[in-house]
C-alpha cells in the first residue's frame, strides 16, 4: 500500500532477486519517461523504494502521483504474473544470512534477514523493528525469523551464515549461554530446529553479511522515519 509522506507518495517493492527488481526498474524508468514524471527511487539488491511527488505543485501529493502510483502497480503485476505472491517457494535447500542490531545495546532494535536457495538468488529479504532490546536478542530473533521462513518453505536442509561468533558458537555448544534473558528464545529456536532433517552454522565476517545487515538498517531506519512523521503531524 503506498504511504502518503512528507517526502511523497511512498513505497517498498521486494523482489526474488536482483533481476527482477531491475526489470521493475526498467519498466518504471519508461513509463516516467511515457507520462513525463519522474520518481525519486533507491535499489539494493532485491528491493526497490519509491516516492513520488509533484514538484510543480509546491512538492504537494498531487492526482498526478496517484495515478503514476497505480500504473507502478500494475507493473509489478507484469512482472510477477507468473508467481503465486502468497505462496512461498517450496525448496529442499536454502540458505539463510540472519544479522540483528540495537542502536544504544539496549536501544531501538531490528532484526534481519536473507533466505536464498543454492544458487545464491535472494527468495525473501526482510526487516522486522522489535522495539527496545539489545544486540544479541535481535541476532537471536533474526535467525528465529529466518528459520520460520525456511519452514514454511518446507525446506529440509537449511546452511545459516551469521557474523555474530557468540550465536554461532552458542547454537553449536561450544559456548554456554550466561545470560538467562537468552535461554527461552534459545530454547524457540532448538525446538524449531526440530522440524529440519539437517541446519549447520557458519560464522562470516561482517562485509559477507552485508544483506541481512542492510535489512537490519532499513527496519530500523523506516521506524525512525515514521516516528518523525508522526511527530511532525503533531
Amino acid at each position: 500500500m503506498w504511504q502518503e509522506t512528507k517526502h511523497g507518495l511512498y513505497k517498498q517493492f521486494n523482489f526474488e532477486n536482483f533481476k527482477q527488481a531491475w526489470l521493475f526498474m526498467t519498466k518504471v524508468a519508461e513509463l516516467a519517461e511515457s507520462r513525463q514524471h519522474h520518481p525519486r527511487w533507491e535499489n539494493e539488491w532485491s528491493v526497490v523504494q519509491i516516492w513520488l511527488i509533484t514538484h510543480e505543485s509546491g512538492s504537494n501529493i498531487t492526482d498526478k502521483d496517484r495515478q503514476m502510483a497505480e500504473a507502478i502497480d500494475a507493473l509489478v503485476a507484469g512482472v510477477n504474473q507468473d508467481k503465486d505472491p502468497a505462496q512461498p517457494p517450496q525448496l529442499d535447500q536454502v540458505k539463510i544470512f540472519a544479522d540483528g542490531g540495537s542502536r544504544g545495546n539496549p536501544g531501538p532494535s531490528a532484526s534481519g534477514f536473507v533466505v536464498m536457495d543454492m544458487e545464491d538468488n535472494v527468495l525473501v529479504d526482510k526487516g522486522v523493528y522489535l522495539g527496545v532490546t539489545t544486540n544479541n536478542q535481535a541476532e537471536y530473533t533474526a535467525l528465529k525469523l529466518g528459520l520460520e521462513e525456511a519452514r514454511k518453505m518446507n525446506a529440509r536442509e537449511i546452511e545459516v551464515y551469521m557474523d555474530s561468533l557468540l550465536v554461532v558458537n552458542q547454537m553449536k555448544g561450544i559456548f554456554k549461554i550466561k545470560n538467562r534473558e537468552l535461554w527461552p528464545i534459545h530454547q524457540a529456536i532448538q525446538d524449531l530446529l526440530k522440524d529440519f532433517k539437517q541446519v549447520s552454522f557458519s560464522h562470516v565476517p561482517r562485509e559477507f553479511n552485508k544483506l541481512a545487515d542492510a535489512a537490519v538498517n532499513r527496519a530500523m531506519d523506516e521506524h525512525m522515519r515514521e516516528q518523525n512523521e508522526e511527530a511532525a503531524q503533531e
